[in-house]
């Protein structure tokens, strides 16, 4: 079965340039094909990233990941899901929504760590973040993220990769994220629906990303997908080229306004080098290392 991440191809309508139609990318392509060298290199960040995970003592992390450059919509980060040390799966794999090509469906899937970094288009660099919350909240998070039923109750039968954050019609990755975080924290039982968890999120403020893409025939390119739909949003975002979705930026901001005590670390790793950076200010652009930031060696 091919299967597709579901969070960073909001990309799409930003980043094809006018008259490449017949280059548009497609949801359903495999990943990149890594070679051995890539594989191996993947694997020693994924190790790198358990050993920072097991040293945190925690049991359950929000994780995000880069996939697609987003740089130009000013995103570092396209997918997220949780990774939990106690996952039936195997230590630290990451739960999440996938959208199943082949079957034309949203998945509730889980995936070994290595796995979820082999969904990054550039092996030779990205990064990944984890948010941590502290012991009350970080049970309650555990106990919906390890519960299937619970996970499952929240995902929506449609996917889409722009999807609205306030409409239940689509659902894309990280507002399964959101939405399985609002059930968690807003102790809204196991038999929470996506109406409960967005109105509970309504009522706490959260504000999803904002995407301005600046010029209207990108909406038209969007629309030559599958996987993008207009139909969810309000026509005043559309007539001013605009979507509001649940991003890991807007996802991990409410996380740090709602949770107080939450914690972060940002890990990037580019050439044989990992950064590992402690806090909520961003790591430096082009993996550079802080003066507080450990440095692992990819030998």
């Amino acid at each position: 079965m091919r299967r597709a991440a579901a969070g960073g191809w909001i990309a799409l309508a930003a980043a094809v340039p006018l008259g490449a139609q017949a280059g548009l990318p497609r949801l359903c392509d495999q990943p990149t094909t890594l070679t051995a060298a890539q594989q191996a290199r993947l694997l020693r960040v994924s190790a790198v990233v358990k050993d920072v995970l097991e040293r945190t003592g925690q049991r359950v992390a929000l994780v995000s990941r880069s996939g697609l450059d987003l740089d130009r919509l000013g995103l570092r980060y396209s997918h997220s899901g949780y990774t939990a040390r106690d996952s039936a799966n195997g230590p630290w794999s990451v739960r999440q929504l996938y959208y199943a090509c082949d079957a034309g469906q949203s998945r509730l899937f889980d995936q070994g760590l290595s796995g979820f970094l082999f969904g990054t288009n550039d092996p030779e660099r990205g990064a990944l973040s984890l948010v941590f919350l502290p012991p009350d909240a970080a049970e309650r998070l555990e106990r919906a993220v390890l519960d299937t039923r619970q996970a499952l109750a929240l995902l929506g039968a449609t996917y889409s990769a722009n999807a609205h954050a306030w409409s239940q019609r689509y659902q894309n990755c990280n507002q399964w994220t959101v939405e399985l975080f609002a059930a968690a924290q807003g102790d809204l039982g196991p038999n929470a629906d996506r109406a409960a968890a967005q109105q509970w999120l309504q009522a706490q403020g959260y504000a999803p990303s904002v995407i301005d893409l600046g010029f209207h025939p990108l909406l038209w390119l969007a629309a030559l997908s599958p996987w993008l739909h207009h139909d969810d949003h309000p026509p005043e975002d559309l007539n001013a080229a605009r979507y509001r979705v649940s991003m890991p930026a807007s996802v991990e901001a409410f996380v740090r306004a709602t949770v107080p005590g939450a914690t972060r670390i940002e890990i990037c790793h580019a050439d044989q080098r990992v950064v590992v950076h402690h806090g909520w200010t961003p790591i430096a652009e082009g993996c550079h290392a802080g003066d507080m930031d450990t440095v692992v060696a990819l030998d």
